[in-house]
């Protein structure tokens, strides 16, 4: 059986005697019975709530800061639990490079008769293209096949291209829904393996103070879900997409956004629950295919000058209205500021409640529209840090209004965190950390305007929560440093002390 949590603990009542109320906050004593916070007495003699009962547990936190729980907005959990175990690409400067390391991983780690798998390559700005021959010299007795960082791509030498029937491809380097056709065609990951290596990452996602996940894993995620907390439960919330082939299938069991599923502990719980209706207007920036209004240099009066349209408008509409109808709520990736109108028209026609994944190119006039039709950003605050050379090449002088984070919350826009997991790492404390600061190494902010105060990058990493309160889902997070104070690098490395999903203890000493 697979264990999805550390070691469920779950006690009958506990209080968080000496705990510090939020960032900067005044120390309290909050209680927890039932799997919510029943009791929250603010001032620093009141270190345990009145009565408790004889076996109530006492833990005292000795000044730590109490937060809301902390929320991955956006992932692909089973795409990152795999990530963590294939060669990493992050950081290469050519396609020169990437065959390098896939030479160098392939003497120390054989495999004959596996396919070697490697994620995380960002072509954007290489000097030289990915070609399969590159990768047939590096590893020519092997089939290998690359995921870039963005998810947009895939790059496979000549024996993977023969594996899945695409042996006459001229380059090996294939983007959007036909890399995804691609990579479903790969050998599987048998599902007892792929779910131990998705309850590992959802033990480390909790060390990290995350007590819930959107999954947009691309495929039968429900159906992914259900099967995994039969098991056990996860050691986070999680959120299941549904995607358009799935649709119909979801309409007729009669499931909507928000309603449990599942036969375990985990549904019981609560704790694994449908989320939104993924859709699709666009590309992304890295592979040039993020669509907007004006062309991309170098690309012009070429097709795809201005990106690519994944859905047509009215196709979008159709599907979202047929989502909404049986009370699932739309989540659309748009990137580029035509698709981000095209998205924003679309939620103004259907009228329903929904998000816009990524946000990154907005044209001014639609700031103002995300609050006005109660559409959330879902956003990924490292993307504007890893992403900033290769904007400032492909969309120059736009970038005042790319990654807008600032501008959106001043237009009255709700924000929500994500990591885009295996894009950047499932780690809420980078995502934080890149919004307040808008750097990651050593150059001064990028667009420092567009920076965020910490509480407000708190709140968005915890789904609007900004302290906790009486009748709160007990979601919590301890932490040994109070982000008010903590530098940049601090922020990032943030140790956290104990997580709480739902009243149960997902890590930690507690």
């Amino acid at each position: 059986m697979t264990d999805f949590a550390t070691t469920p603990r779950r006690s009958a009542a506990v209080t968080l005697a000496r705990v510090r109320l939020g960032a900067g906050g005044p120390l309290a004593g909050v209680r927890v019975a039932g799997g919510r916070v029943t009791h929250v007495v603010p001032g620093q003699e009141a270190v345990r709530p009145a009565g408790p009962a004889a076996d109530e547990r006492v833990v005292d936190l000795d000044g730590r800061v109490l937060l809301p729980g902390l929320w991955d907005a956006h992932v692909h959990l089973a795409e990152w639990a795999s990530a963590r175990r294939r060669l990493d690409l992050s950081g290469t400067a050519s396609a020169r490079e990437v065959a390098d390391r896939v030479r160098a991983h392939g003497r120390t780690a054989p495999g004959a008769g596996t396919v070697l798998f490697g994620y995380g390559f960002r072509d954007g700005l290489w000097p030289d293209a990915p070609d399969r021959r590159l990768l047939d010299a590096a590893l020519p007795d092997r089939q290998v096949v690359l995921v870039s960082a963005d998810l947009h791509a895939v790059w496979l030498n000549s024996a993977c291209l023969a594996l899945v029937g695409r042996g006459d491809h001229p380059t090996g380097l294939i983007r959007e829904a036909e890399g995804h056709e691609v990579l479903a065609a790969l050998p599987e990951v048998p599902a007892e393996t792929l779910d131990d290596w998705v309850a590992d990452a959802c033990r480390a996602a909790a060390a990290r103070g995350v007590t819930g996940v959107i999954d947009f894993q691309y495929g039968d995620t429900v159906g992914a879900w259900e099967r995994r907390s039969a098991q056990a439960p996860p050691a986070v919330r999680v959120s299941a997409a549904v995607y358009p082939s799935h649709l119909d299938a979801a309409v007729a069991r009669g499931l909507r956004t928000g309603s449990a599923i599942g036969s375990g502990t985990g549904a019981a719980d609560g704790l694994v629950r449908v989320g939104p209706l993924k859709l699709f207007t666009d590309g992304s920036l890295n592979t040039r295919t993020a669509l907007c209004r004006d062309p991309y240099p170098g690309l012009e009066n070429t097709d795809g000058a201005h990106g690519i349209e994944q859905t047509a408008p009215d196709e979008l509409v159709r599907l979202m209205r047929r989502a909404a109808a049986h009370g699932i709520e739309p989540a659309v990736h748009a990137i580029g500021d035509r698709a981000n109108t095209v998205a924003l028209d679309a939620f103004e026609a259907v009228r329903c409640r929904g998000r816009i994944e990524h946000a990154q190119l907005l044209s001014p006039e639609d700031l103002p529209r995300f609050a006005e039709l109660d559409v959330t950003a879902g956003v990924q605050p490292r993307h504007a840090t890893d992403d900033r050379d290769v904007a400032d090449r492909y969309w120059a002088g736009r970038t005042a209004r790319a990654f807008a984070y600032a501008d959106l919350l001043a237009a009255g826009a709700r924000l929500e965190f994500g990591s885009d997991a295996p894009v950047s790492p499932l780690d809420p404390w980078l995502a934080v950390a890149s919004a307040v600061t808008r750097t990651d190494d050593d150059r001064p902010a990028w667009h420092p305007e567009q920076r965020l105060p910490v509480r407000d990058a708190l709140a968005a990493a915890a789904r609007g929560r900004r302290l906790v309160r009486v009748g709160d889902p007990a979601d919590l997070v301890v932490v040994d440093v109070d982000p008010l104070t903590a530098g940049p690098d601090a922020l990032r490395a943030m140790p956290v002390h104990a997580t709480m999903t739902a009243g149960r203890w997902t890590h930690g000493p507690c």
